[in-house]
């Protein structure tokens, strides 16, 4: 019996992990951190959730169907993008502004650039911007825990975050702690903040899955974590409180495991991926450390993203069948 060789481009090793596949296993990683919000902002994180998700599908759905293209809501990845966006907002951002920024990541940073494998930047972080930017008070109106925000006055339960006292410095960690604030608080989430800010643990264990699954690697959010460690660490004049303090406040987990690794947006060598996370991790820390906002998590990363054709470009490595002379 003749047999034939089919010779064809890249790639020869396949897989039947679609990208329906992988957007459910973000979501399974992402279900014990979504519990444990909703638990801790009650209500109010389950509207931002439902509000956020509602967007994005909506909006992919809709401009596929005018644009006369496939459907792509199926593939989940409108699901997951909505998710991290409520992730990276307030429980007390009203409803219509979530869906604006569910929108506005689908839209604008997602689809008009072509759809998935296609755009430049983390939709999530994106809209995220772009809502701060539109909505400051609103998107700056943290919470406490506990509490349902609906029906409540927002200053009679508004609240500081860990990263505003730590903003001040290794003294903001004795500020911190002495307005009850412990460190199992920050790392269990039982603090005021965004979504996102809640369960550093569980955000982890998420990460872990992932890496567990193949979904992701373990480079990216080690290098980003390590970098912001070290660097806080010594910046701070070697004051390992503050540095501890640091690592488990704000979206750091959250950007590390869920939005520094984001496929598109990444570079795709591994020698890249250290820079690249590297280089966020950097600017996270100076940002923190010495910018005018607490937070540089979800600016970090965006700034990198814009350097990934370049990390691309220059830094490769070592070529299949290449002879080393």
């Amino acid at each position: 019996m003749e047999k034939k060789l089919i010779v064809s481009s890249s790639p020869h090793i396949k897989t039947n992990e679609d990208t329906s596949y992988i957007m459910k296993q973000v979501l399974i990683a992402l279900i014990p951190a979504t519990i444990a919000s909703i638990w801790f902002f009650r209500i109010s994180a389950l509207i931002c959730i439902i509000s956020c998700i509602a967007g994005a599908v909506a909006s992919e759905y809709l401009f596929n169907k005018l644009t006369k293209k496939k459907n792509t809501i199926s593939d989940f990845s409108a699901v997951v993008t909505g998710l991290l966006l409520a992730f990276n907002v307030p429980a007390s951002l009203p409803w219509w502004m979530c869906f604006i920024g569910g929108v506005f990541a689908i839209v604008v940073v997602k689809m008009v650039f072509g759809g998935i494998g296609n755009n430049f930047l983390n939709p999530a972080l994106a809209a995220r911007a772009f809502l701060l930017a539109s909505f400051p008070v609103a998107m700056t109106a943290w919470t406490t825990t506990g509490v349902n925000f609906i029906g409540k006055n927002i200053d009679a339960v508004s609240t500081a975050t860990p990263l505003s006292f730590l903003k001040a410095g290794p003294d903001g960690v004795a500020a911190l702690i002495g307005s009850g604030v412990k460190l199992q608080d920050l790392i269990i989430g039982n603090v005021g903040g965004s979504l996102g800010e809640t369960s550093a643990i569980l955000l982890i264990l998420g990460g872990v899955y992932l890496m567990y699954k193949g979904i992701i690697n373990y480079a990216m959010p080690v290098v980003y974590i390590v970098t912001m460690f070290v660097l806080t660490f010594v910046l701070s004049g070697f004051n390992i409180t503050f540095a501890v303090y640091e690592l488990f406040s704000g979206g750091l987990m959250l950007g590390a495991f869920f939005m520094l690794t984001d496929y598109t947006t990444s570079p795709m060598g591994r020698k890249a991926q250290i820079v690249y996370a590297c280089i966020a991790g950097v600017i996270a820390t100076v940002i923190r450390m010495y910018g005018g906002y607490p937070e540089g998590v979800s600016y970090s990363i965006l700034l990198a993203n814009c350097l990934t054709p370049l990390l691309d470009k220059h830094i490769k490595g070592r070529i299949f069948g290449e002879v080393v002379k």
